[in-house]
């Protein structure tokens, strides 16, 4: 077993360690006065630098909330090893022989720290797969390269590799390198069956997924022949190295141009952020097998810092509807940056990759070019859900995208938005003025309550959202605050109990619901802000859902942080059914019911339309309109009828 490290060969890594090295690996220093530099605090959240570094004295501070120490303590805490086995990390980094106590040599491989371990096998398989590469077998895998534009050199500049077809291809040769079974397990490279472990990768074109530093932490791999059964994109699981809420996919290229850029661009796919960098967006990074969320922003802002000078974050989604739902939920989350939030649509829809095979490397630049601030894209996607020809249409989209607006921090830029939406609408500015002054109103009413400001009102920690009959929606912690435009729905109205009953059927039993009520109930549009933004949720976890028992957790990650005490109370709330029967017909019921709301609404759409027009002078349009009137009343029978 091996003795204390000594105490000068601690004092020799101190003094060899280059402190604004290892601090830059995450987070981005400015110079601030001579032998100082300072960036965002990685230890609390911030938008004013407070975090001084002072290479020359080996010591860093927050004034913000007053961490500081050395070298060592700062990789201890970012990389949660143990003070021994940090010294011995850097001590290997910069060459330090150490000695250690009563005659001990320092740990061998199988006592070395798990999470050293863990990164020792992934760069073995990382090394493993690129090699593998350029085996005959792989020839499917390089033609799959070769189609999207790539070429051997850029499979080797982003680490591609290839995971041979077999059991046990990684998992012999991780076994000839030392790693026993109980190391191999905590990996996530392999899969485990009633005859012990396998690979988890196989047949599989393989990207390595690596850290800021760039370490190998995970993989992604990607389906290539027809017999595979499994998902089209595999990651890693979850394990002490891989946390697929705190990494970024092509983060260690893209960090120091983010950083100098001032830009960072969010793609959705492996192959996407290599068509950016090789095309010139070299700020593309994407999120792996989830949605841009917390852990992501801390990571951006922390690069982008906030030194005064503009900042931009710039997220690419297809055109379709879940590219539009997640531009939905990155607005939701954008109030959490110092900077201008941007969407970017490939023409026709296309992702990165396509537009570089198809159009060029100019044209993926010109992609990027032509963004759209994301507030006016979430406010005309609001616009097109109601009919602006009708004085209902144009008061409910009022309604809907005032509070968008309201949300607008510069004074300038939410007096220009103001007087677009009343164009977009062609509404009396001062109508719009007054619903946005409204909205604003109400905003800071639910942020004085949040901090406690109100004498009246004592709401419960976590609890972030302002009260409405003395029931605030619960939030969850910091930054509930801003999700304070959602109102804590009025169940009185019986439109806004039916979408409230129809989400806790939806969120408590999904599996209940057929593939034809899944289209229906995307296509229904609620009335009360938080009930749609909690439908929304719906709609994007739905996309990638494979479990029954994660399916609340999933919905809850893809809601506002404020909303996501509404999603567990819905997940929650007894359902008035003692039976399976019984239960059965409730849900089916509260589904119809939803359902024939929306019928109603469109019904109501069309007979405005049939009272503003003069059949004589459209009489084809006329009967088209009464035709679609019949069929809308004859589908709202048939839910009658089924109850």
């Amino acid at each position: 077993m091996a003795g204390l490290i000594r105490r000068e060969d601690i004092d020799a890594v101190r003094e060899r360690a280059d402190l604004r090295e290892i601090v830059e690996q995450y987070v981005t220093l400015k110079k601030a006065g001579i032998g100082s530099y300072k960036g965002l605090c990685p230890f609390h959240d911030e938008r004013t630098p407070s975090f001084h570094v002072r290479p020359q004295v080996g010591t860093y501070h927050c004034f913000g909330c007053g961490e500081s120490g050395d070298v060592i303590a700062f990789l201890q805490s970012q990389e949660h090893t143990t003070f021994a086995e940090t010294v011995e990390r850097l001590a290997h980094k910069y060459g330090i022989e150490l000695r250690y106590e009563d005659g001990g040599s320092g740990p061998d491989k199988a006592e070395t720290g798990r999470r050293q371990r863990l990164l020792d096998a992934h760069k073995i398989a990382d090394e493993f797969f690129q090699r593998c590469l350029s085996i005959p077998e792989a020839q499917t895998a390089r033609d799959f390269l070769t189609g999207r534009g790539f070429t051997r050199e850029h499979a080797e500049h982003y680490g591609v590799g290839y995971a041979p077809q077999g059991w046990s291809h990684l998992l012999g040769h991780l076994r000839t390198k030392g790693f026993r079974e109980d190391e191999l397990k905590l990996t996530g490279l392999f899969s485990e069956g009633r005859r012990g472990i396998y690979d988890r990768f196989r047949g599989r074109l393989v990207w390595p997924i690596r850290d800021m530093t760039g370490n190998t932490v995970g993989f992604g791999g990607r389906r290539l022949y027809k017999d595979d059964q499994g998902p089209k994109y595999l990651n890693s699981p979850e394990t002490a190295l891989y946390k697929k809420s705190q990494v970024l996919y092509g983060i260690e290229h893209a960090k120091r141009h983010i950083a100098k850029k001032r830009q960072l661009v969010v793609v959705e796919g492996y192959t996407d952020v290599m068509a950016c960098h090789i095309a010139g967006v070299d700020t593309a990074v994407a999120t792996c097998g989830t949605a841009f969320g917390e852990g992501h922003i801390k990571i951006a802002r922390r690069l982008l810092s906030d030194d005064g000078s503009p900042a931009e974050v710039v997220f690419t989604f297809d055109g379709d509807e879940a590219g539009q739902q997640a531009a939905v939920k990155a607005f939701n989350e954008a109030h959490q940056f110092n900077a201008q939030t941007f969407i970017a649509v490939g023409p026709e829809g296309m992702d990165p990759c396509d537009v570089r095979q198809r159009r060029g490397d100019e044209a993926v630049q010109a992609v990027i070019d032509s963004k759209t601030p994301l507030v006016e894209f979430v406010i005309r996607r609001r616009l097109r859900e109601w009919d602006l020809s009708a004085v209902e249409g144009r008061i409910g989209a009022l309604r809907t995208a005032a509070p968008v607006v309201a949300e607008i921090r510069d004074d300038s830029l939410r007096q220009a938005y103001t007087r677009e939406l009343a164009g977009w609408l062609g509404s009396d500015m001062e109508e719009v003025v007054a619903a946005v002054a409204q909205a604003r109103k109400s905003g800071a009413r639910g942020a004085s309550r949040q901090k406690g400001t109100t004498p009246s009102q004592h709401p419960q920690p976590g609890r972030g959202l302002p009260a409405q009959n003395g029931r605030p929606v619960p939030g969850e912690g910091e930054g509930a605050a801003a999700g304070s435009a959602f109102q804590r729905p009025d169940t009185r109205d019986p439109a806004v109990m039916m979408e409230r009953q129809a989400l806790e059927v939806i969120l408590q039993h999904p599996t209940r619901l057929t593939a034809e009520q899944w289209e229906e109930i995307f296509s229904v549009r609620f009335t009360a802000p938080a009930h749609q933004a909690v439908h929304d949720g719906i709609r994007i976890a739905a996309a990638e859902a494979s479990d029954p028992r994660n399916w609340v957790e999933a919905v809850r990650q893809e809601v506002p942080q404020p909303l996501r005490g509404l999603v567990s109370e819905l997940a929650v709330t007894t359902l008035p059914a003692k039976t399976e029967e019984h239960l059965d017909r409730y849900c089916q019921e509260i589904l119809n019911r939803l359902v024939e709301l929306k019928i109603q609404h469109q019904k109501a759409n069309l007979l405005g339309r049939l009272q503003r027009m003069d059949p004589a002078e459209s009489p084809e349009e006329y009967r088209s309109l009464n035709a679609e009137l019949m069929d809308l009343e004859t589908r709202r029978r048939a839910l009658r009828s089924d109850e």
